[in-house]
This record gives C-alpha cells, structure tokens and sequence, in this order.
C-alpha cells in the first residue's frame, strides 16, 4: 500500500512541533494514523527536526510491526500504539510526546494542571490529569507500553476529545487531536497552560478553580455541538 498521505501529515507535523519551541534536541514526537489501514506513521527515533523527510517516517501496524521504513523508530512508538487502541474510537488520530518545561515541571511535581481559567477551559474541559507513578515491575517489563497503559488509566469514564493531553508522572506530557496539525497545537495549548498555571500559583498558591458554568462555556464554544468560535471548517 501507499502511505505517502499519512508519511506526509506525519512530518509536516513533527516539523510544526519544532518549530512550536516545545521540544530541545530531539526529545519529542509525533504520530499519525490511518484508521481505514489500521496504520500509523511515527518519528524515526533520534533524527533531528531540521532533516526530516516523508520517506524518512516509520510505518507501524497496530499490532507493533513495522509496514515500511528502513530508520528505527521512535523509542515511545508503543505508547502512541497503545493510545491509538484505546482512544481511536473517540477520533484521535495523531499523538504527539515532549518534554516542554513547563508542562514537565508539573509532571515532576507529580500534579494534575488545576482549570484555573479560560484559556484552559478553551481546550480542556477540566484539569489535566497526572498520572499515577509506574511500579518497579511496570519499568522493567514493557515499559513504553505500561506508560500508555497508565495514560488510558487516568482517563478511564473521561472522552480523551475533552481533555485531549495526560501528563505522565515523572516523564511529560502526551497530548492528541484529530489530525497532527491539531495535536501540535493542543501540545502547544498544553505548555501554554501550564505557564500561565505555574505563575498564578506562585502569586496565590490558594488560587481557586474557574467556576464550572465558566468552563463549560467555554469549552463548548469552541468544541460543543452549537461551538460558534473560529469559522466553519466546511468554508
């Protein structure tokens, strides 16, 4: 088969990541599926942004074996995998992984983001979760796969559409959308929010969550069934 569209989207993607300022070096990834194939395309593993070429992306079956390419994949393509399995069915298509400061600080701090305001509520309907911490076992066994695993935990009776992004305790975060443009800004969003958090924290540690009509409101502006922000995608 032909994966040039999903090759493409996939490296179009991971090179509007670098370019976002949310990854240093390499430590970052995205991914793109083909829901009809039961494919998706990834970051080869180590390969800078500023060189990445379609060709260059890995194919990868939802079973774990790779379709087409020739370089190793990304070192966390069992945790896109994972996720894929678990959130398809919701519209995820793409995936994407950094270690952005900000959004890794709460992470460490083994702290769920807390919706303190509207541009949160623009993008998440709720706070964004912290995982739980891996066991020893968990590390040792297979580890990318337990971390997807511990993601899709922390999510479980939550539509992964209305907060689109886990943070991985002790690690970073994992952000997705319905196409890798999306997922790159929602991973964009995401750093966004955790600044603007860590800073309102640090004038008032006590600082309260919006109010709910306030978040709803804004979320479903923007993402509910009468959504009325931007403009019609069908223009």
């Amino acid at each position: 088969m032909n994966y040039k569209s999903i090759r493409e989207e996939c490296c179009e993607a991971n090179i509007a990541l670098a370019r976002t300022g949310l990854v240093d070096l390499t430590f970052g990834n995205v991914s793109v599926l083909d829901v009809e194939a039961g494919v998706f395309a990834i970051k080869p593993s180590g390969v800078p942004y500023a060189t990445l070429r379609p060709e260059q992306m890995v194919v990868v079956d939802l079973k774990g074996a790779v379709v087409e390419g020739e370089l190793r994949y990304s070192s966390d393509t069992p945790t896109h995998r994972r996720l894929f399995l678990a959130f398809t069915e919701y519209g995820v298509r793409s995936i994407v992984h950094t270690h952005s400061r900000n959004a890794v600080a709460f992470a460490q701090a083994a702290r769920e983001i807390p919706c303190l305001g509207t541009t949160h509520c623009d993008y998440f309907n709720g706070p964004v979760p912290v995982t739980r911490a891996l066991t020893e076992i968990e590390v040792e066994g297979e580890y990318e796969w337990e971390t997807g695993n511990v993601i899709a935990e922390s999510l479980k009776g939550i539509d992964p559409m209305k907060v689109p992004a886990v943070l991985v305790r002790n690690h970073g975060p994992f952000a997705w959308g319905r196409s890798g443009e999306k997922a790159v800004e929602t991973a964009q969003a995401l750093e966004i929010v955790a600044e603007m958090t860590l800073k309102s924290l640090s004038l008032n540690a006590k600082v309260e969550s919006v109010p709910e009509y306030l978040r709803l409101k804004h979320f479903n502006r923007k993402h509910g069934s009468g959504a009325y922000y931007g403009q019609d995608s069908r223009e």
